[in-house]
C-alpha cells in the first residue's frame, strides 16, 4: 500500500507522520487490496474551536474509492476517528459485495448460508432535465439560486458533460466524467 500524507496549513511532523501510518497501515488488515492511502491533514479557519482539526482518508482499492472526513479539537482525535469510520466504511463495502455474490476483495467466495437477505438498494424516482450549455460560473450561479448542492450542465469550454458541487469548506468543486 502506498501512503501519500499531505498538510495544509499544518507541518506534518515525523511524530504525526508515524502516528498517520501506524493508523492507516492497520486499515490493510481489513482491506489487505488496498493500492493507495491519501491522508490530508488540515487546520481550519473556523469559528468553532472543535471543528479546525481536520482530517480527510481516501483509499483506493482494485477501483473502488472509499472516502471520509473528521473535524475535532484534537489533529490526533480526528485521525483516531477518522480511522474507525474507515473501518466501518470498509466493512460497509465488503458486506455490498458478499450479498451481491461476489468474494470481497481479498477474500474466498464464501460458503452459502441461510440467513435473512436485506433488501437491495432500489430507483424510487427518476428525474429528466435539460441540460444548458454554459460555462462554470454561471452553472455556479444557477446551482446557488436553486439552492441545491450540486448542478449538472454542458460546459461550453470542454463541449462535455460537467458537475459543480458546493464543498464542505465553502468552496466548489468540478467534476468532468470521463468514459472508461
Amino acid at each position: 500500500m502506498q501512503l501519500i500524507i499531505t498538510g495544509k496549513n499544518v507541518e506534518v511532523t515525523d511524530w504525526l507522520r508515524s502516528y498517520v501510518e501506524k493508523k492507516i497501515g492497520k486499515l490493510d488488515r481489513y482491506l489487505p487490496t488496498i493500492d493507495e492511502a491519501r491522508v490530508e491533514l488540515a487546520v481550519e479557519k473556523t469559528k468553532s474551536a472543535q471543528d479546525r482539526q481536520v482530517v480527510q482518508v481516501t483509499v483506493r482499492s482494485s477501483g473502488t474509492i472509499l472516502r471520509v472526513e473528521e473535524k475535532s479539537a484534537d489533529m490526533f482525535a480526528s485521525i483516531d476517528a477518522a480511522v474507525d469510520k474507515m473501518h466501518r466504511q470498509i466493512a460497509r463495502y465488503k458486506g455490498k459485495q458478499r450479498r451481491r455474490g461476489r468474494p470481497s476483495p481479498g477474500e474466498m467466495p464464501p460458503v452459502p448460508v441461510s440467513e435473512v437477505e436485506q433488501e437491495e438498494p432500489r430507483i424510487v424516482r427518476t428525474k429528466r432535465f435539460r441540460v444548458d450549455r454554459m460555462e462554470e460560473t454561471e452553472a455556479i450561479e444557477q446551482m446557488e439560486l436553486l439552492g441545491h448542492d450540486f448542478f449538472i450542465f454542458l460546459n461550453v469550454n470542454t463541449d462535455r458533460l460537467s458537475i459543480v458541487y458546493r464543498r464542505h469548506d465553502g468552496d466548489y468543486g468540478l467534476l468532468e466524467p470521463e468514459i472508461a
